[in-house]
């Protein structure tokens, strides 16, 4: 099992007990928040300590998504996108993470399908240009089906892109069952986000408090996709614990 990671959706404090517990890197969601982007320097200094405070532990950085758009149609929209994606892409630089998640952006009944992964394909080349070395991984949210993000990482060939499959997200937003994601996007998928819900909401609770089928998803997400990694989405410490627990569990003998 690759490297796994607790997203700091709870208190330091209480990420602090869970990093003591648990062999986990930190995912951050600081630099997601646009007040905090304002801020730039002045949050990575705050980020710095707080990393430091924590045992300067493995790093992923979660991106902004909120009124952003990779694929508009307006240049404008997409300019914008592209600096706030740019300063996430800076604050992973800086602070030594790994890797930085993206949200597709997809939101059904507000864009055209039709295009889609043309426009995010060339927003992702552009953006892409002259970096090396931090995986970035493309996100599903709302998305209702697979197939646009599957035809992006087939059509991308930069070393560092991939896909972050969050089954939570495909659980509840799609009719498709996960393993299906899954199985589909074989390959592709560099990084993971647990938790579980029972399809009705995204309730982000621990791994096995929902339905999702994870005997069967989870082995099938290590098999097909080498050197992936793993971020806990859970808003409770007991439920991340609980989750990395079932992941350490659940994928020891893979």
């Amino acid at each position: 099992m690759g490297q796994c990671y607790a997203s700091d959706l709870i208190p330091k404090e209480e990420l602090k007990e869970v990093l003591e517990l648990a062999e986990m890197g930190v995912e951050t969601i600081r630099f997601s928040v646009a007040m905090n982007l304002d801020e730039f320097s002045r949050q990575i200094e705050i980020a710095r300590g707080d990393l430091r405070d924590l045992g300067n532990p493995p790093l992923s950085v979660h991106g902004p998504f909120l009124d952003l758009n990779p694929m508009s149609f307006d240049s404008r929209v997409r300019q914008v996108t592209k600096e706030r994606f740019e300063q996430a892409y800076e604050a992973a630089r800086i602070l030594g993470a790994d890797r930085v998640v993206y949200h597709s952006g997809l939101i059904p009944a507000t864009v055209y399908l039709e295009g889609w992964a043309v426009r995010m394909v060339e927003f992702w080349e552009e953006f892409l240009k002259g970096k090396s070395g931090i995986t970035v991984c493309m996100e599903n949210v709302f998305d209702p089906e697979y197939s646009g993000l599957l035809e992006v990482a087939e059509k991308i060939s930069h070393p560092d892109f991939g896909l972050c499959l969050d089954i939570g997200h495909a659980h509840c937003f799609s009719e498709h069952p996960v393993l299906e994601w899954a199985e589909r996007l074989s390959g592709h998928i560099r990084h993971v986000h647990v938790h579980d819900n029972d399809g009705s909401c995204d309730a982000h609770r621990a791994l096995g408090r929902g339905n999702i089928p994870l005997d069967e998803v989870l082995p099938a997400l290590e098999r097909g996709n080498p050197g992936l990694t793993w971020t806990v989405e859970c808003t409770k410490k007991e439920d991340i614990l609980e989750s990395g627990r079932l992941l350490h569990r659940k994928l020891q003998f893979m």
